[in-house]
């Protein structure tokens, strides 16, 4: 048994979460939907499901996105781990009966996020610095149990079933951040008067600090997640 990872973009790899499920023993496999590569018609063999991000929308007719969402529902009605970060978490509402649709604003950078939820996860901070890059969200399936939020964007997270579906960028590593500047430079031009997109140099100045922080709230989440594995 494997943890599959649905990669949407050749630069939104698995990051921080790779290096858990290696820390742990865990096999995994990358899906490179965006080499061509099918998404599975089935769970066998499959763990845990985790879907990554992208800058396509999930209401964009691709036929991918309809097998991730089939595929996300079978594996939360027989209780598989699901884990989806900002598309992919976006992936997983819509195919819980949410929606998804634009963000008031673009939410681009290190912005503050806000458990809603801290005795899920005792001793992790109140709030903490997250890597966010959206100008979509979530809303909230029927069920679903609000985790997290931000200042720019009110659902950052939920737990519904077997599902983890997080808005922003858990995954980040600091090598990724100029990565995606420079893929998507012309998004993060467009909208630098926002208060809610901070520049390339803001980014780089606040990564240190804010991976020091965030790297212990990944490993408690993505520990929390993974321990479904054990039951």
């Amino acid at each position: 048994m494997t943890v599959h990872i649905l990669r949407h973009i050749d630069i939104e790899g698995p990051g921080h979460l790779a290096r858990v499920l290696e820390r742990r023993g865990l096999l995994w496999r990358l899906v490179a939907v965006d080499q061509g590569e099918a998404v599975p018609a089935s769970l066998e063999g499959i763990s845990a499901l985790v879907l990554l991000g992208g800058p396509m929308s999930v209401n964009d007719d691709l036929p991918w996105i309809r097998t991730e969402l089939s595929l996300v529902r079978e594996a939360v009605r027989r209780g598989v781990p699901v884990l989806g970060h900002c598309l992919g978490g976006q992936l997983i509402s819509k195919a819980l009966g949410g929606t998804v649709g634009p963000n008031p604003v673009r939410e681009i950078g290190w912005f503050e996020v806000e458990c809603l939820d801290p005795l899920r996860w005792p001793g992790l901070p109140h709030r903490f610095p997250a890597f966010h890059w959206h100008g979509e969200t979530f809303t909230l399936p029927a069920g679903a149990t609000p985790l997290f939020r931000s200042a720019y964007c009110a659902q950052q997270g939920f737990f519904l079933g077997s599902a983890l579906a997080l808005q922003f960028h858990l995954e980040v590593l600091p090598e990724m951040i100029p990565q995606w500047c420079a893929r998507y430079r012309q998004e993060l031009e467009r909208h630098q008067h926002l208060p809610s997109v901070q520049s390339e140099e803001a980014m780089q100045e606040q990564t240190p600090a804010a991976m020091a922080a965030l790297t212990p709230v990944a490993d408690r989440i993505y520990g929390s997640w993974l321990d479904q594995l054990r039951r």
